[in-house]
């Protein structure tokens, strides 16, 4: 039987998602906490909010996600993406529940232009890379019982991301110039809400790191031309390099990750990156 589940960092896009996605669904018990007031670095307060809720499951999907700003931000965003993270293993495992804790393909390189497992080796080249790294490693030291999601181009009709910035610049203006040389998978917040889930209710005990994106692989020029042509946008999309838009933080130029684990253990169909974007843009329409 599956008892409470607590989510920290509920007020941001994956955790709005999980919110929809367990309505539509009708899992229970699930306790939305915001970053206020379920501070993730004060070890006490969630000592009292455990003893308070006494959680089979914790979701984490409070995060440092400001990827540039990471590397003027060190400290920061190593307290909140691995200390964070460390404390709410730590308090996992002195309560018996099972933490499903969200990471990023930025764990590695992307220099290889094959899909990315789970073993593969994982070399950070940004801050927010590493720390998120850092996180992933202080959770399977302190906890066995613990799933790792890593995903990447995350979007939905919730909070601000690519999809919905697109379609804001596209009716402002006449033409985006837009990154042709960065590969990746666009993945629908939704999808991975209900994957997060299903490692739920299913209740299952196959612990570890899991890849999660949506399936297919596209450029980010080529995922804004889908945005606008699905939302007809009147935009004109112009291809550039990296090196024609520089940022404080370097990306990985493949972020191609891998399901087979997750599609072989949990028994799913991932939807096309293309056919979830459609979902979105319509639910985005319908506003």
């Amino acid at each position: 039987m599956i008892n409470n589940i607590i989510v920290f960092g509920a007020s941001g896009q994956l955790g709005q998602c999980i919110e929809k996605e367990a309505t539509r669904q009708g899992v229970e018990g699930i306790v939305f906490l915001p970053e206020i007031g379920a501070n993730i670095l004060d070890t006490d307060g969630l000592a009292k909010l455990f003893e308070q809720y006494k959680p089979a499951y914790v979701i984490n999907c409070a995060a440092y996600t400001a990827v540039d700003k990471a590397e003027d931000d060190v400290e920061l965003a190593e307290k909140i993406n691995k200390t964070g993270a460390e404390n709410l293993a730590v308090q996992c495992q002195k309560n018996a529940a099972v933490l499903i804790h969200v990471s990023t393909d930025f764990v590695f390189k992307g220099d290889a232009a094959t899909p990315r497992i789970e073993t593969d080796k994982t070399a950070p080249i940004s801050v927010y890379g590493q720390t998120k790294l850092d996180g992933e490693l202080a959770v399977a030291a302190a906890l066995p019982a613990h799933f790792i999601i890593r995903t990447g181009w995350l979007y939905s009709e919730y909070a601000n991301n690519f999809v919905k910035t697109m379609i804001k610049l596209g009716n402002d203006r006449d033409e985006l110039r837009i990154i042709a040389d960065q590969v990746g998978t666009p993945t629908y917040a939704i999808d991975l809400a209900g994957f997060i889930l299903l490692t739920i209710t299913s209740q299952s005990k196959a612990y570890g790191t899991y890849h999660y994106s949506n399936e297919g692989v596209t450029s980010w020029f080529d995922f804004a031309r889908a945005i606008f042509d699905i939302s007809a946008t009147p935009v004109k999309a112009i291809p550039i390099r990296t090196d024609e838009y520089p940022t404080r933080a370097t990306r990985p130029s493949y972020s191609v990750m891998d399901k087979t684990k997750a599609k072989q253990t949990f028994k799913i169909e991932i939807p096309y990156w293309r056919d979830s974007l459609v979902n979105c843009i319509g639910k985005l329409q319908q506003q």
